[in-house]
């Protein structure tokens, strides 16, 4: 893990434990939304990829009837680049679901599903780019649980578990 001092400044503000730890309750929020059973563990490897690199999340599909395979054929330079920026969070995704258990925000269930233990209170709307972040983290955990298992996202993808 890189310590604090030693990120650059762009890389402490967009990859930061508490940001990523967001992305990924919401995208537990809705896989278990899709699925009805949580996340798991491993998707997290590619859900916050998918929505904290811009090029990327700008062009998710705008609902989860797009096959992913489909989605991954249609983009083949976001594809290209997938398993190498997938490689680059793995630290910092990592770091996030730490800081999402130690924070309540996250949680395991038994078979090592990640849950979301988060709920935004009434009234409260975040900034607009990071609302805007949130709802595809959303949309991406809805989608991934439409995939037939992690190996398949994994193998469209170009990523190894």
């Amino acid at each position: 893990m890189t310590a604090w001092r030693d990120r650059s400044p762009i890389a402490a503000v967009m990859l930061n434990p508490a940001l990523v730890a967001a992305v990924l309750a919401t995208a537990a929020q809705g896989y278990r939304k899709e699925a009805e059973q949580g996340m798991p563990w491993a998707l997290s490897f590619v859900a916050a990829p998918m929505v904290l690199h811009r090029p990327t999340m700008e062009v998710l599909p705008a609902s989860t009837r797009t096959h992913l395979a489909a989605w991954a054929t249609r983009y083949p330079v976001v594809r290209a680049g997938f398993p190498a920026r997938a490689q680059a969070l793995v630290e910092p995704v990592k770091e996030g679901t730490r800081f999402g258990l130690t924070h309540g925000v996250l949680g395991f269930e038994n078979d090592g599903r990640v849950q979301s233990t988060y709920r935004r209170p009434r009234g409260v709307k975040p900034p607009e780019q990071l609302d805007q972040i949130l709802r595809k983290a959303n949309l991406v955990g809805r989608w991934l649980a439409k995939a037939d298992s992690p190996a398949t996202v994994f193998a469209v993808l170009g990523v190894a578990p």
